[in-house]
Formats: C-alpha cells, sequence, structure tokens
C-alpha cells in the first residue's frame, strides 16, 4: 500500500493510481513509496536542508535505494523490502501544494494535471532518473511524457 499524506480522498484515490501506473509503466510494480503533501515553508526547509537550496521549489524526492536498475527484480534489494508488503521501497515524495496550484495556473493546466506531473517526476526520481545532463533530461521527459499517456493524460 502506498501512504499519501495531507489529501483528500478523492485525491489519494488519483495519485494511488498515478504512481502504480508509473511503476508499472518503468518496470516497478513491485515497489512502494511515500507521498506527502506540505506547505511553502516545510518544503523550503527541507530544500535547504538536503539540497543546499534556499528556496521553495515543487517537488523533492528522497531516494533509499542506491543503484537501482529496471526493471525492478525485488530479489535484488533484499534489504530495502518493505517488511509490510514485501515490496522494495523506494523511498519519499514531497510536493508543495501551493506551488503546485501556482504553477498549473501558470501553465493555463489543472491542478490535477500539475499534481500528476510532479508526481511521476517524483516517482521517476525515486527509480534513479535525474535532469542535470541534457541526455538525461531527455530521457526522464520522454519516460514522464510515456507515463502520462497510458494515464491519458495530456497537455491541456
Amino acid at each position: 500500500m502506498i501512504s499519501i499524506l495531507g489529501a483528500s480522498k478523492g485525491e489519494k484515490v488519483f495519485l494511488d493510481r498515478v504512481i502504480n501506473v508509473a511503476l508499472e509503466v518503468m518496470g516497478a510494480s513491485d515497489a512502494t513509496l511515500d507521498l506527502s503533501f506540505v506547505g511553502r515553508a516545510r518544503i523550503r526547509a527541507l530544500n535547504r536542508e538536503h539540497r543546499g537550496v534556499d528556496r521553495v521549489t515543487d517537488v523533492l524526492s528522497f531516494p533509499t535505494v542506491d543503484g537501482l536498475t529496471l526493471p525492478l527484480k525485488k530479489g535484488n534489494y533484499p534489504f530495502d523490502l518493505d517488511p509490510d508488503t514485501g515490496k522494495v521501497y523506494l523511498g519519499s515524495i514531497v510536493i508543495c501544494r501551493v506551488k503546485a496550484k501556482e504553477q498549473a495556473a501558470e501553465y493555463g493546466h489543472s491542478e490535477e494535471r500539475e499534481l500528476a506531473y510532479l508526481t511521476v517526476h517524483g516517482v521517476l526520481h525515486l527509480l534513479s532518473f535525474d535532469h542535470i545532463e541534457e541526455a538525461d533530461r531527455a530521457k526522464m521527459r520522454a519516460a514522464e511524457e510515456r507515463v502520462l499517456a497510458v494515464l491519458g493524460i495530456g497537455r491541456e
């Protein structure tokens, strides 16, 4: 079971689907994670503490598995299994709801689409994707679009 904190019941159902589709599409259906919503002050503090960047951001990911390879095979990560689910625990995603709402308005799409995008983006970071180098950024963007397409979430 995926833990989602700070969301309404409807959002939890929607985001649980987003996460599970992302994991399935990426070959990591034997994984689990946590997702939490926080305010501007908390995400700024987390960004400062963990990345040395003193500003509000939209999403942060805190992976727990080093050297993760896809497709995910549980047997390769025996020390990373969640005792309750038997799945590989990937880590946590934290989303700033206020920032997500601002970005949805800025980009001209729904808050639901923005939350789905940020969630997928966070999941991909937990799966060892990054976007520092241009080649990595292109791979991550393609993976994001692939997952969103499976979900039927296009650009609005």
